[in-house]
Order: structure tokens, then C-alpha cells, then sequence
């Protein structure tokens, strides 16, 4: 499960060739072991460009560059470590929520527009208002269960 959390973490973009680029479009990754992943980077002048990404991703990833090949070690994940991981999906899952709301407001003024022009009643504005909100609650709280869930998997040693 931690693994997944590097894993997802390794695809945020590099600059290579001043440009932003995900790691997977510069290199094969693999896991040949399961405390290891690997990137097979394709242009070797980007060796140090990929190594020096990992290295500043705040992930406290300590990569190993071999020819074009570079070594990740997982390290065992600390208590302090755990922590940190739990805000991540913390964050992560309040900002789905915020898309949520956002969508949420979006179907609200769509509401109240098509009232206004008279495409619909006061009434059924109000009771497709109750289903947006009733939506937005069903998606707030299962993002709520699954961080919940996300952190307690996070903290199982």
C-alpha cells in the first residue's frame, strides 16, 4: 500500500527540456522488488535531470543511478514517516471535496439561471437544488470514508 503511494508520487512532472514532464514519459519504471522501484531512463543525458527530481520530491528517496538505470530504495516506513503520508491523503482528499462543492455550485447557479429565464418552476429549482446537495453529500462523505480508510492503512505497522 505505501508503495502505491511513491509509485503515484513518482509520476508528477520533471523538467526536462524546459519543459514539465512525467517521469513515466522519460524512462521505463519497474518494481523488481518490493522495497525497490527502478526507472530505465531512455535519453541518458536526462539521467541527472530524472535523479535530481526524486532526489528534491520531499518523498525521502535516496535514488542510485547505474548507467541509465536508477535504483530507488523504499525505505521502511517510521512513525514520524506514517504521519506525514496521512496529511498527503488528507490533503488529496480535501481537494476532492472542494472539486465536489465546486461542482456542486456550478449545478446550483445552472438552477437558479434556468429559473430566472423561466425554464423552470420555483419548485422543481428547489427540488433538483435538494438533489444536487443530497449528490454532494452521498460524494463528500465517501471521500471522507475513503481517506479514513487510507489512513488507518497507512498507520497499520
Amino acid at each position: 500500500a505505501t508503495t502505491e503511494i511513491y509509485t503515484l508520487s513518482l509520476h508528477d512532472a520533471l523538467p526536462i527540456y524546459g519543459a514539465q514532464m512525467p517521469i513515466s514519459q522519460v524512462g521505463t519504471i519497474g518494481a523488481p522488488e518490493p522495497r525497490m522501484l527502478t526507472v530505465n531512463v531512455w535519453d541518458k543525458g536526462m539521467i541527472n535531470a530524472v535523479d535530481k527530481a526524486i532526489r528534491e520530491s520531499n518523498l525521502g528517496l535516496n535514488p542510485m543511478t547505474d548507467g541509465q538505470l536508477i535504483r530507488i530504495p523504499i525505505p521502511e516506513l517510521s512513525g514520524e514517516r506514517r504521519q506525514e503520508l496521512t496529511k498527503v491523503a488528507a490533503k488529496y482528499a480535501e481537494g476532492a471535496k472542494i472539486a465536489i462543492r465546486n461542482v456542486r455550485k456550478d449545478g446550483m447557479d445552472g438552477l437558479k439561471k434556468a429559473e430566472k429565464d423561466g425554464d423552470i418552476s420555483e419548485d422543481d429549482q428547489k427540488l433538483y437544488a435538494g438533489e444536487v446537495q443530497e449528490l454532494t453529500d452521498k460524494y463528500v462523505s465517501q471521500i471522507d470514508e475513503a481517506a479514513k480508510q487510507k489512513e488507518a492503512e497507512i498507520l497499520q505497522v
